[in-house]
């Protein structure tokens, strides 16, 4: 027993100077999209580089191998949720999927993530798609280098798909991506029937950005964002960082002309932030430490967002505050016209800023255009026309401008295809854990008018903060509320909120 505590010692010691510098790179690139000033970009994207292949080199040693095939046999045998056998189970899954990468790709690709982005911020502020083409096409080839290098049997989005949502399929997302179409296109259709039902003028009427930025930053920390362990800035595309449970960092974009953007952009941030700031100490700097995968982590910010941010009894708290904060552009505005506003469903451009209902298709669409780049089926300069097709069938929008289009988002600046439908499967377990709450607290709709949000906020700490990585997103929704993922609640949720707003005389079935 004595030797087991020394290696398994040894080999935390290990994995958290592979987490410290795998933090240190975050904070590099937390720095970059907030602080650093333009010209340190060829350095920056050296020192990220430099440190992701530093904790890549480490983590793949023959010593961690070595450590890993000493204690597992021992500690394989304790309890399934017990630290010492997730650590195993985990640490093992990341290091065979991180052997199959050269240090050298590793390398490259984050290098190439660094140089990437400035070029798509400036493309995108002048809407020029030719600008940020060849960064994406040596993106998407790093993207097939690592699909190979990881191995797949039937796509290679599979391969990176597994990267970020353990254990599933091409096949999955697609058969969920079509029961979702199923349910919403209808309703899309129902809804512009009956558009005129809501009016959200007011949202578009002037709101000061210095008093939205203060009042974000309150009202989330009311949801129980611990400002001592984080803060909020500015950024191009809000984001969220968390360098462990002590320092976990939101951003934010703010316009005087649209309401949402600052005060929904803070909310889903801080959700994020909040799912960092619950997991414990005791995971800290080893593989336990993150999120169950990145849609997991996208449930917790569009619950607080959608579930709770976009609800009535939300909005009955807070609205005689957000009126007395902002009296000009309010007057005249009762509760029930704001709410119904903030909720209007309608086709539009941004992601970001789409509707509960639309959502879903913005993140459809770039799934589709990601195998079809990866697979070789689409070019890269032919994506603008590609992804202008896609928003007119989907939405029935006619695309104007690549920086509505195309590059609206930074995700294809950066390596990471395969982490995109995370933002649709947050939405769907973001719904089935609400479902199970609200079972378990029957009175949260009068908490949340009350200003209560700590019996969620510990509801979602017991249920999933607290687990970090120690289970795969289908173990951790069985955990918690008694079924694998499944996309009835959410489906259920949208019909019954959005067929009430618009007075649909039936709702879908």
């Amino acid at each position: 027993m004595a030797n087991t505590s020394g290696k398994l010692q040894e080999l935390k010691n290990i994995l958290a100077e592979v987490s410290d510098l795998e933090r240190a790179a975050a904070l590099l690139e937390w720095d970059q999209e907030t602080y650093m000033p333009p010209g340190g970009v060829q350095s920056r994207s050296e020192q990220f580089s430099t440190l992701l292949r530093l904790a890549h080199v480490r983590f793949t040693s023959d010593a961690v191998g070595g450590l890993l095939d000493d204690l597992e046999d021992e500690l394989g045998g304790r309890p399934y949720d017990s630290d010492e056998a997730s650590l195993m189970r985990v640490t093992r899954r990341d290091y065979d999927q991180a052997r199959r990468l050269p240090a050298d790709l590793v390398s490259e690709a984050a290098r190439a993530g660094s140089v990437a982005q400035p070029h798509w911020q400036k493309a995108r502020k002048e809407s020029n798609f030719s600008l940020f083409a060849p960064y994406l096409e040596k993106n998407v080839e790093l993207n097939r280098r690592i699909a190979d290098a990881l191995g797949y049997q039937e796509r290679p989005y599979d391969a990176l798909l597994d990267r970020y949502e353990p254990g599933m399929k091409t096949a999955d997302l697609e058969a969920i991506f079509e029961e979702l179409k199923r349910a919403i296109v209808p309703l899309i259709a129902d809804i512009a029937r009956n558009a005129d039902a809501i009016d959200d003028r007011v949202l578009h009427k002037g709101f000061d950005p210095d008093l939205q930025l203060a009042y974000a930053a309150d009202l989330v920390k009311r949801l129980g964002y611990d400002m001592e362990r984080g803060r909020q800035d500015l950024s191009t595309h809000p984001f969220s960082s968390a360098f462990g449970p002590g320092d976990a960092r939101i951003t934010t974009r703010v316009s005087r002309d649209f309401f949402n953007e600052c005060l929904f952009g803070s909310i889903h941030e801080s959700g994020h932030a909040m799912y960092n700031q619950g997991m414990g100490q005791d995971i800290d700097r080893t593989p336990l430490w993150g999120g169950a995968s990145p849609g997991v982590h996208e449930s917790q910010s569009r619950l607080w967002e959608n579930l709770v941010g976009r609800s009535r009894p939300f909005w009955r708290h807070f609205f005689p505050s957000l009126r007395a904060t902002f009296p000009e552009p309010l007057h005249g505005v009762d509760e029930e016209v704001f709410y119904r506003a903030v909720n209007r469903s309608y086709p539009s451009f941004i992601r970001v800023e789409a509707d509960e209902v639309t959502y879903n298709m913005h993140v459809l669409l770039r799934f589709e255009l990601e195998n079809e780049m990866l697979e070789g089926t689409l070019k890269v300069k032919d994506l603008p026309e590609a992804w202008n097709s896609r928003v007119k069938s989907y939405l029935g929008l006619n695309v104007t401008n690549d920086r509505e289009g195309a590059l609206q988002d930074i995700h294809w600046s950066s390596v990471s295809f395969g982490i995109f439908p995370g933002y649709t499967i947050g939405n769907l377990v973001g719904a089935q854990l609400m479902e199970k709450a609200r079972q378990d607290l029957p009175d949260l709709d009068s908490q949340v008018e009350r200003g209560d949000f700590a019996p969620l906020l510990g509801w979602l700490r017991r249920s999933v903060h607290r687990h970090g990585r120690k289970f795969t997103p289908n173990e951790l929704l069985e955990r918690a509320t008694g079924k694998p993922l499944t996309a009835a609640p959410w489906i259920a949720y949208v019909r019954q909120k959005f067929g009430a707003l618009y007075a649909l005389q039936k709702v879908p079935s």
